[in-house]
């Protein structure tokens, strides 16, 4: 709606992840780092966690992306509260292997794919989101299924991207097997106040913007105050202060500009969840 108004060639605060609008912060160039060290590496378990919000879904289709040309074989999954059955079922279908009712024969095939794979000199590489909703059982399935080798390589790598709540997992006595696999962890945290500014600027330039609209540096401050630096919150501030913007035929914001929106958002949007992110940070 507003985009024809700010001569935008996209839509710059959306919510979906689209790599194109990756913001290399610190924090998520390290992550990134970490990822791509993973799949270089070829073996264990790769661990990203952060809170709602940070990027770790953005982060995997930014990999995916990066990968992409290299001789990997792709898969990922976002996780429900899957039970062990369904966890191998939904490995199987993200690399596009036919379903059977039997975990056994899905097993079977899935083995058998991982070998014809890395015959073709092709890894596989795969990507669980949301791994903070599997129970422990199916995170050690994940584990079960990194024993699939051949001459001593591992066939499969996997990448968990989970809440902080995975690390309590990670951190159970039943989970020492797994933790000894792990061969890089990272925590992705959130942007600071510069990094906001520039996340702004950055996703705005990305979406074709020539200066239209601007932002004072009071507005910028006052957004990292509301959302904590968490980019999911800051898009959905930036995307409804736009459309007031174009309600209202501006061009320039400022922190007035931001507490309004702030305080519609506030009696509109699950209040007490930006009041409770507000009072830590």
């Amino acid at each position: 709606m507003y985009e024809a108004f700010y001569r935008l060639q996209a839509k710059p605060f959306q919510l979906s992840p689209d790599p194109r609008f990756f913001f290399s912060s610190r924090g998520h160039r390290r992550a990134v780092a970490y990822l791509v060290y993973g799949a270089n590496q070829g073996e264990g378990f790769i661990v990203i966690t952060g809170e709602v919000g940070a990027g770790k879904t953005m982060l995997a289709a930014t990999l995916a992306q990066r990968l992409a040309p290299k001789n990997l074989v792709l898969g990922q999954i976002v996780s429900t509260r899957l039970g062990p059955e369904d966890l191998v079922r939904m490995v199987a279908a993200a690399f596009g292997l036919e379903q059977h009712e039997s975990k056994a024969v899905m097993l079977d095939r899935l083995g058998r794919f991982l070998l014809a794979s890395n015959e073709q000199g092709k890894r596989a590489v795969l990507i669980v989101d949301e791994a903070q909703n599997l129970p422990s059982m199916s995170v050690e399935e994940l584990r079960m299924l990194s024993n699939f080798v051949q001459a001593n390589r591992p066939l499969l790598q996997t990448f968990l991207l989970g809440q902080p709540e995975f690390r309590r997992t990670l951190q159970a006595p039943d989970m020492e097997q797994l933790r000894q696999r792990v061969t890089a962890a990272y925590h992705l945290g959130p942007l600071d106040e510069r990094e906001t500014e520039a996340y702004i600027l950055h996703r705005l330039q990305v979406s074709g913007s020539q200066g239209d609209p601007s932002f004072s540096p009071d507005a910028f401050s006052a957004i990292h105050e509301f959302t904590g630096g968490i980019p999911r919150k800051i898009n959905i501030l930036c995307d409804r202060l736009l459309l007031m913007g174009y309600l209202d035929k501006k061009h320039a914001f400022t922190s007035a500009d931001v507490s309004v929106v702030s305080q519609e958002m506030q009696q509109e949007l699950a209040p007490a969840a930006w009041r409770v992110s507000q009072q830590s940070n």
